[in-house]
């Protein structure tokens, strides 16, 4: 294709872009990283607020006890659970260092530790359901011990992500500072 005053200049047709700059790799794996921890973020706040809703609904008294269960000691635990994802949340648009690395210890002590707790409070309750089918607390007609534990490995994956991906992010971030400080 010509242009209006002649051919094109050879060396304009597109064929140099292997000459031209490109994004360094810790720059396009922190943006990538940043989206999966906003997104684990997301869902962490969603099971929190389930969590949170029963919590409230239960001291309340908002509907019967036959409705929503009377919350597990773990759930008020894991209701601070909410400070990592604020850390996050923070550390994630000007490249927090700090504030990154605090989430990540929050997380291990505000979440995965409750939830460790939560599965060993109701084993009992979750044994007894599964040898002799008696459940004593129900969440909307199913047995809370169940929905307790489908929350609590979902959680735990959620979670479990949120601490590999900021691990991940912190490499990152420390790659490109000390890249700086080489220069």
């Amino acid at each position: 294709m010509a242009s209006r005053s002649g051919p094109r200049a050879t060396g304009t047709d597109g064929s140099d872009f292997q000459h031209r700059e490109r994004v360094a790799s810790h720059y396009q794996m922190s943006v990538a990283l940043k989206s999966e921890i906003r997104k684990l973020n997301i869902a962490h706040a969603v099971v929190w607020l389930l969590v949170a809703a029963q919590v409230v609904v239960s001291q309340l008294n908002l509907v019967s006890h036959k409705v929503v269960a009377s919350p597990y000691q773990w759930e008020y635990l894991y209701l601070l659970s909410i400070i990592p994802t604020v850390f996050s949340f923070m550390a994630l648009p000007k490249n927090n260092i700090s504030y990154l690395v605090i989430s990540m210890i929050s997380a291990g002590l505000f979440c995965v530790a409750p939830i460790l707790y939560g599965g060993m409070e109701m084993f009992p309750v979750a044994q007894q359901l599964y040898r002799h089918g008696k459940a004593y607390r129900f969440i909307f007609g199913f047995s809370a011990v169940s929905i307790m534990y489908l929350a609590l490995i979902i959680s735990l994956q959620v979670h479990g992500w949120q601490i590999y991906y900021s691990k991940k992010l912190l490499d990152a971030w420390f790659t490109s500072t000390q890249d700086k400080k080489k220069k």
